[in-house]
């Protein structure tokens, strides 16, 4: 592959992610086949008791985000030299996976980036506000806590019963927005996972009337900001597992959280229980979204349909079967077609690779 000199050096962890682990570690990893992971398959309560298997299953969860993180970077080089990568934390289990993954992969990075993070104190009641800022504090991790009272906007906004999600949202996107520009990051990092992204396609495919997602890297529609969503190959359950292991201290969303019916939540449990019963199907539908064929959908602003003409040439293929049978040979004839069309004899032996397969039909 050639190298492209005049552009920034981008961030390719992937061929790293690897080496973060001594080479003890790796060995045991690596040596655990199924048969052995199928024995690692403890509840909750069983893990806790058992250091050694935790400790084994962290360690292979932890390589396999890290990876998947490494290859989404990668993919839509998000990460370039020199980047100031600002990560927006809410407290929940994503941002917070998302804020560990990227401190590690900063420091095995063969580019330099700097990593803050970012949390919106909405001003919600009950809102533990000293849980985040303890955290990052003794982490050790440079921090921003912006306050701002968006949440009586929210509530005085938003009708009685309509949920909050939308407005929070917008207001909560206008105010990072503006302060990555106000320090100088030059990304926002957004912890949207792949099942976040699959969520908001099927909420504007059933409710918007639109084939769109969360796409992993955006340039914001004012073009002041770059934004990316470096966990978009991550599954929400590794995240939640991962969360668990690190133990996070979660801060629950009690502004819409606690809304019944929301729309999302509703298309949320529709994908759980798809991939309880079908575990490779979201897999496909999110590989799907990575392989879009404009010509077979319906855009006419994506394919030019109106300009589609023939371009056939001079052979022709007979109709393969046993007889064609012909009625009103006088109106076929008057308009130029033929009244007797060859037939050639269809061997059924051979019909495995004469017959085209056109759009085939899955179940």
């Amino acid at each position: 592959m050639q190298t492209n000199f005049s552009q920034p050096q981008t961030f390719n962890p992937a061929d790293m992610a690897y080496k973060v682990l001594d080479n003890n570690q790796d060995e045991v990893l690596d040596t655990l086949n199924d048969e052995e992971d199928s024995e690692l398959e403890l509840s909750d309560e069983q893990d806790v008791e058992h250091k050694g298997v935790k400790s084994t299953r962290f360690k292979k969860l932890q390589k396999k985000l890290r990876k998947q993180v490494s290859h989404a970077i990668r993919d839509f080089n998000m990460i370039e030299d020199g980047d100031v990568i600002m990560v927006c934390v809410s407290g929940g289990k994503d941002s917070y996976t998302l804020l560990d993954i990227l401190l590690f992969l900063k420091r095995i990075a063969p580019i330099n980036f700097d990593v803050v993070a970012v949390n919106l104190d909405q001003k919600q009641p009950g809102y533990p506000e000293e849980v985040l800022p303890n955290y990052l504090q003794q982490q050790g991790i440079p921090h921003y806590i912006l306050e701002k009272d968006t949440y009586s906007v929210v509530k005085s906004v938003v009708p009685e019963g309509k949920t909050y999600c939308s407005a929070c949202s917008r207001l909560r996107r206008g105010s990072l927005y503006g302060f990555a520009k106000q320090i100088g990051a030059t990304k926002i990092a957004l912890g949207h996972h792949r099942d976040d992204i699959l969520a908001t396609f099927f909420l504007n495919l059933f409710h918007g009337g639109s084939l769109k997602a969360m796409p992993p890297k955006l340039l914001s529609d004012d073009k002041q900001n770059v934004l990316i969503r470096p966990l978009a190959y991550v599954e929400e359950k590794d995240i939640v597992k991962y969360a668990r292991y690190k133990e996070f201290p979660i801060i629950p969303c009690n502004l819409c959280g606690s809304q019944e019916n929301l729309q999302r939540a509703m298309v949320e449990d529709m994908l759980r229980e798809w991939d309880d019963a079908h575990p490779q199907r979201l897999a496909s539908i999110f590989k799907a979204m990575q392989n879009v064929a404009p010509s077979q959908l319906a855009d006419r602003k994506l394919f030019d349909f109106e300009s589609l003409q023939l371009d056939r040439d001079d052979s022709e293929r007979p109709f393969e079967g046993v007889n064609i049978q012909v009625g009103g040979e006088d109106n076929l004839a008057e308009i130029g077609l033929p009244t007797q069309p060859e037939v050639k004899p269809f061997e059924e032996a051979n019909k495995v690779n004469k017959i085209p397969t056109i759009n085939p039909i899955i179940d």
